[in-house]
């Protein structure tokens, strides 16, 4: 319990380990940096899915539970963006209204952050040794260049830098709640943890390819982004083999 819980604290936290930044940071955060450390995260996030989560899921419960799970995790995700309109952060040129679209953001972050702390939670019920830490850590990389993020946007929509990295640091807060329910779910109800490792994966694989590549791709810097997917995924190998 206390393992699953620091885990998910940290992991939630990082969202405003990466705001913090925007209290020492003069100038905006460039594209090209930008775009980096998204691609980065998103080779992390890949090798955590498909080498970690995915093989065990398929070693507890077998193809059937793996397919239900990805899909199920594909399908949350599918059905927040659908119905939360997705801002691009990064990309956005002009000044709106705080009360009309930074409100938005803040809800959709701290709605997407939902499975993200779900699959931090799973993967602590996991049997194997050390599958939640390095969930929690790879969702902790995504957190803090997207906590980054937001509060530069806030900043941007002239929120004080102390508010918009408050704001910032409370959208990943939900996560430690989801954890705990994904961890009790999962531990109590055993069947269920192929399928949460699934689901786990589905989101993870749904937020890499819907959001991170697209995202890193779009200021001209694809080759120093795949570059940099390319070190994330041999970093997480790395972890994943210590």
């Amino acid at each position: 319990m206390s393992e699953v819980l620091l885990g998910s604290i940290l992991s939630a936290m990082s969202t405003g380990v990466g705001a913090l930044l925007i209290l020492f940071m003069r100038d905006t955060l460039t594209h090209r940096l930008r775009d980096n450390l998204l691609a980065f995260t998103a080779g992390i996030m890949m090798a955590a899915s498909l080498l970690s989560l995915i093989p065990e899921s398929l070693e507890t419960g077998g193809y059937i539970p793996l397919v239900v799970g990805v899909f199920f995790g594909v399908l949350i995700l599918t059905l927040l963006e659908k119905n939360i309109p997705h801002i691009d952060l990064g990309h956005t040129k002009k000044g709106i209204e705080f009360d009309e679209k930074a409100l938005l953001i803040i809800t959709a972050i701290t709605l997407h952050n939902i499975p993200e702390g779900l699959s931090v939670g799973v993967s602590y019920a996991s049997d194997t040794e050390g599958t939640g830490n390095l969930i929690a850590f790879a969702i902790g990389l995504q957190n803090a260049p997207e906590g980054l993020l937001v509060a530069l946007f806030l900043v941007n929509q002239q929120i004080s830098k102390l508010k918009a990295f408050i704001i910032a640091t409370l959208t990943g807060a939900i996560e430690i709640v989801t954890a705990l329910l994904g961890f009790y779910l999962t531990s109590y109800i055993g069947f269920l943890v192929p399928y949460g490792l699934a689901f786990a994966a589905g989101a993870m694989l749904f937020i890499v390819y819907k959001e991170l590549i697209p995202e890193s791709h779009g200021d001209g810097n694809e080759r120093t982004s795949t570059y940099s997917f390319i070190v994330g995924l041999l970093f997480m190998i790395l972890l994943l083999n210590m």
